[in-house]
């Protein structure tokens, strides 16, 4: 007995017990200029107010109950203009370029709530306005960990075009700008502008927090494609980040330096190629990790639902596939895999890698038949990191679809009929136990943190699930708005860590369904979901 508690103890000491550090990434001192910084700028109209006096899709977040601010800064300077080509070091072809441009600081008040990793990100400009997709799918797990995120303006669509900042608000933001007074409009200036942020991060935006120990450049779609040309050619110039993370694309990757970068990528971006097989070629290294996740979409539910009352409030309309807005794509949009689990892990071994040398895990990549993805008999795709939504499917998430606009990135999820779940999950416990056992092993793994279980995402699937089945007239009215006033005070419990208390909370949301929803398909499967992340929450 006392050899097996000793081997226990070695086990948990092992655990628990700090890497030894090594010295944190260097960065090139001097090469880089640090821009001039004015701001915080202040607000001279209330958020969603028509004179758009406000930074523009300013988070709905409640940042001050989690111990943050935001803020906007604007940065202005000159810079070079750079040359690139593929996976050469690039070229300045010419300097003095003058410039200004917005940064937006989401940081925590209290320098002993930060962490000390900045994650800089790249303005995804595809809709012709900024849009920060990296936030969206993982602020949660940002405020949780003390993270500070800044957003960076760095391309002319985002400042100059027809719905970009300068014209979003001409009295804030008239004065910026990234083309050199017009004279440069092919964004070859940008990453000397993203570089110069990134120095003034480093240097006189983040208030009284401590000088970050680590920044970490992130970018979704396009902006990935941005930070891969970056890495290649401008990083072994500048050397201003210490890691990088590529989401939803990225093209071929140098091998030869030492900045660690992390790919995730969904099966979405597998399938339509927005990640080229030259690059899906490129093996894991000391220096590289690709990681792809199952059944997930390009844009995806999670996305949307949170970026979606920012763009109707800042834009004025809804993006495709949100809830309510009609369906154009041939089948139901947006995988409901949640993929920024995955990326929420990606950020968190992104900086035990750069910080303690310690390497992320590796992953097995998603199965192809030639060119197409291989499938299951339901239509979902194998290999690749499987969340419990894929193992343990409710539903067909894919991550392709077809249709007008973006339906070939937002990928799909079609409900599995009520005969469907009776026989694959003939009692809760038959759904619940693996789905509990999917989500297990990808912690164990390192797919996914080990707070995943405050995930609100557990909560907005179920609450979206009572929804629907309310809607279709199978849940009273009386009865839906009871389950969710329940699962309300599951969620404000779950996801501040209070499991047991969540877990009282979800047997009473179990209890109403069993009690008062008539009809046995949606009791199932209400059951099925509380049952299921009852036991996530178990696990920690």
């Amino acid at each position: 007995m006392r050899t097996r508690l000793l081997a226990v103890l070695a086990l948990l000491v092992g655990i628990v017990a700090p890497i030894a550090p090594v010295a944190a990434p260097a960065w090139a001192a001097g090469s880089v200029p640090v821009p001039a910084v004015s701001g915080p700028i202040a607000a001279t109209t209330a958020v969603g107010d028509p004179g758009h006096g406000y930074p523009f899709l300013a988070t709905d977040v409640d940042l001050p109950a989690a111990g943050y601010v935001e803020q906007e800064f604007f940065v202005s300077g000159t810079a070079a203009r750079y040359a690139t080509s593929g996976t050469a070091t690039a070229t300045a072809v010419s300097t003095g370029h003058p410039y200004a441009t917005r940064i937006v600081v989401r940081r925590p008040v209290s320098p002993g709530a930060f962490n000390g990793v900045v994650v800089a990100e790249w303005y995804n400009v595809s809709n012709q306005w900024d849009q920060e997709v990296d936030w969206f799918q993982s602020h949660e797990h940002f405020l949780r960990s003390g993270y500070a995120w800044v957003g960076i303006s760095a391309q002319r669509a985002g400042v100059h075009s027809a719905t970009g900042l300068k014209a979003w608000s001409p009295s804030r933001y008239g004065t910026l700008d990234v083309t050199a007074g017009g004279t440069i409009n092919d964004d070859s200036l940008s990453y000397d502008i993203f570089s110069q942020a990134v120095q003034a991060v480093r240097s006189s935006v983040l208030g009284g927090l401590p000088r970050p120990k680590l920044v970490i450049a992130t970018g979704h779609s396009q902006s990935a494609g941005r930070l891969a040309t970056y890495y290649n050619g401008v990083q072994p110039l500048a050397g201003v980040v210490d890691a990088v993370v590529l989401h939803g694309g990225g093209g071929v990757l140098r091998t030869d330096l030492t900045t660690k970068v992390f790919r995730i990528n969904s099966e979405g971006d597998v399938a339509s190629g927005i990640l080229s097989a030259a690059a899906r070629a490129q093996a894991d290294s000391p220096v590289l990790r690709a990681w792809e996740v199952a059944g997930a979409s390009h844009g995806d539910w999670k996305l949307i639902t949170d970026y979606g009352p920012l763009r109707k409030r800042d834009i004025g309309t809804y993006p495709g596939g949100f809830p309510g807005e009609p369906q154009t794509c041939a089948l139901p949009s947006l995988s409901r895999v949640p993929q920024h689990m995955v990326q929420n892990a990606v950020y968190d071994h992104t900086v035990a890698w750069a910080l303690r040398g310690v390497e992320p895990p590796t992953a097995p990549r998603i199965s192809m038949n030639g060119t197409a993805v291989a499938r299951d008999e339901l239509g979902l795709s194998l290999g690749g990191i499987r969340l419990a939504q894929q193992e343990v499917p409710v539903r067909v998430n894919s991550g392709s679809n077809s249709g007008p606009g973006f339906c070939f990135l937002d990928g799909s999820s079609l409900p599995l009929t009520d005969t469907q779940l009776a026989a694959l999950y003939p009692t809760v416990l038959s759904y619940a136990s693996p789905s509990v056992t999917a989500t297990a092993s990808a912690v164990r793994a390192g797919y996914v943190p080990r707070s995943v279980s405050r995930d609100p995402a557990w909560y907005s699937d179920l609450r979206y699930l009572i929804d629907d089945h309310a809607a279709a007239g199978r849940i009273p009215a009386r009865v839906a708005t009871d389950l969710r006033a329940s699962l309300a005070r599951a969620e404000r419990e779950g996801t501040a860590g209070h499991d047991l208390t969540a877990i009282v909370h979800l047997a009473l949301v179990s209890l109403q369904a069993t009690l008062r929803v008539p009809d046995p398909a949606t009791r199932a499967a209400i059951l099925r979901e509380t049952s299921a992340l009852t036991g996530v929450l178990a696990l920690t």
